[in-house]
Formats: structure tokens, C-alpha cells, sequence
């Protein structure tokens, strides 16, 4: 019985130690690392293209990261972890965003960027300047979702009962 505490108490710090660290990055491109590309860069295009491949790279983490750790939620709940049961939950709708931005709004804004420069202008020139302002508008939110719930993941996370302490 000692034995499989202790694998669960590696397996909660282990979850811990991942959630933090992809919640961390999570803040750290959408709220340090685009605003100052967008401050220290002078052309906006080039800003908005490297943070757009930034963010994809993001995106992809979150999904693998936010699988993952369903796996693992999932595991603890049939050992009897009843607290990662919420926890679930949590994740479940940062894949959710993850998967929309990823999959739904970062090609179609991708595309729209792509035609503008095919007619040899910036997307905020063109006939889609207007949708692609929309798309980033609605990218931007759910991605502040996204990073809201990961900061209430992790201080659900750090609460006693996770680790069978009072």
C-alpha cells in the first residue's frame, strides 16, 4: 500500500510539474513574448507572422500537453483520486481551445494572410483586413480562456487535497 502511495504522490507532482510548465509557456508567449515582438519589431507584418508561428507551436504543445494529462487525470481517477475528476473537466476545455485555434482559426487567418500577399499586400490592406481582424479578435479570446483556465488548473492543483495532506 506504501508503495502505490508513493507512486501516486510522483504521479500528482509529476502532473503538477507539467501543468505548471505548459500553463507557464502558455503566459509567457501570449503575454510577454507577442507584445514584445509587436513593440520591438517595425513592420507588423513580420511581428504578426512570427508570433503566428509562435502560437502554432503553442497550439501543438497544448494539444500533446493537454492529452497527456487527460491520460494521466484519467489514470488517478481509477485509483481512486477522486479530486482529478474536476480536474478533467479543466482540461478538457483547454483542448478544446487549443484544438479551435489550432485547427480552425490559425489556418483560416493563415490563408487570408496568404492570399493578401499573393496580391502583394500586408492582410491589413486587403479585402480581408476586416474578417482577419474578427478571427484574430476571436483567437485572442479564446486563447485568454485558455491561459485563465490553465491559472485555475494550477492553483487547483496546488490545493491540500491533491496530495492527501490537510
Amino acid at each position: 500500500m506504501e508503495a502505490q502511495s508513493t507512486q501516486h504522490q510522483i504521479a500528482q507532482r509529476l502532473f503538477l510539474f507539467v501543468s505548471s510548465l505548459w500553463v507557464g509557456s502558455l503566459i509567457t508567449v501570449g503575454y510577454l513574448v507577442a507584445p514584445t515582438l509587436f513593440a520591438t519589431l517595425t513592420d507588423r507584418q513580420v511581428a504578426g507572422m512570427v508570433a503566428g508561428a509562435i502560437f502554432q507551436v503553442e497550439a501543438y504543445v497544448s494539444l500533446v500537453l493537454c492529452v497527456a494529462l487527460l491520460v494521466l487525470a484519467n489514470l488517478l481517477v481509477s485509483r481512486g483520486l477522486q479530486a482529478y475528476r474536476a480536474i478533467r473537466w479543466i482540461l478538457l476545455a483547454m483542448l478544446v481551445c487549443a484544438a479551435l485555434g489550432s485547427f480552425v482559426l490559425m489556418p483560416w487567418m493563415e490563408n487570408l494572410r496568404e492570399d493578401a500577399l499573393l496580391q502583394g499586400m500586408p492582410v491589413m490592406y486587403s479585402a480581408s483586413a476586416s474578417l482577419f481582424a474578427t478571427l484574430h479578435g476571436i483567437s485572442s479570446s479564446i486563447f485568454l480562456v485558455q491561459s485563465l483556465l490553465g491559472i485555475y488548473l494550477v492553483w487547483r492543483l496546488t490545493q491540500s487535497r491533491f496530495f492527501g495532506t490537510s
